[in-house]
């Protein structure tokens, strides 16, 4: 019960790591609302208060957050909601570029803002998400829009931290490396890839999304009360080396 009283918004909840992240957050005493724009994956959530919404639609997001002051005073905001597509320089349209941008930095920068009065009232935890593509570039992977959208994230974060610490308000990021989820299995059967990805880790398997999960609540929880403006890579040692 390391969360017990607090109460959490957490994006991107109806699938892979924000969905992991709300159950498991839930788990330890947290009251939750998960959002999605996913209805249908919201409905498979058990137990846990959701709220539907396109989290690049400023009214959708003013609406979210007004939801979310039924559940009482904020203490957690974890942006996991996030939309990619990938492709190469020469190949990615300007239209998946900007969808990438508008997924993984607008509806981060719309939803902070929106609950950020209720995180002013008590403190609290910012958790945002950039990614190992933030630090280095993955050979085989054509990833320039969603290296710009989470370098973006993890710029943006410390700006968050500084901008809250008046307020008792903490921003950290974290930073998976290859995680298993349900957008991420397309690439299993991808040879070269996963030899490239394998090839990075410190440790023989790939990531899976507990991980981020138990992270999450570290720094969702007190025990994480002096840290702000970090960044945690959880990659299996692929950025060390």
């Amino acid at each position: 019960m390391r969360l017990k009283g607090k109460t959490v918004v957490v994006t991107g909840a109806g699938r892979g790591i924000g969905r992991q992240i709300a159950k498991m957050m839930a788990a330890e005493g947290a009251r939750v609302l998960a959002v999605d724009r996913d209805t249908e994956a919201l409905g498979t959530l058990e137990g846990i208060a959701t709220f539907a919404a396109d989290l690049t639609n400023e009214k959708a997001v003013a609406d979210m957050a007004a939801h979310a002051t039924e559940l009482g005073p904020l203490h957690i905001l974890v942006n996991a909601a996030a939309v990619v597509r990938f492709g190469w320089i020469d190949e990615l349209s300007y239209s998946d570029w900007q969808l990438t941008l508008r997924s993984e930095v607008d509806s981060v920068f719309l939803v902070t803002r929106a609950l950020w009065p209720q995180l002013k009232m008590k403190g609290g935890s910012i958790i945002n998400f950039s990614s190992a593509s933030a630090h280095v570039a993955l050979q085989g992977l054509p990833a320039v829009a969603h290296t710009a959208g989470k370098g973006a994230v993890l710029a943006m974060t410390r700006q968050l931290a500084m901008e809250g610490g008046p307020w008792g308000i903490r921003a950290n990021s974290i930073a998976p490396g290859f995680t298993v989820t349900e957008e991420t299995e397309q690439h299993l059967d991808n040879p070269e890839m996963m030899a490239s990805v394998r090839s990075k880790l410190m440790i023989d398997r790939l990531g899976r999304t507990e991980d981020i999960g138990y992270l999450a609540i570290y720094l969702g929880s007190d025990e994480s009360g002096f840290v702000t403006g970090a960044d945690f890579s959880i990659d299996g040692g692929a950025t060390a080396w």
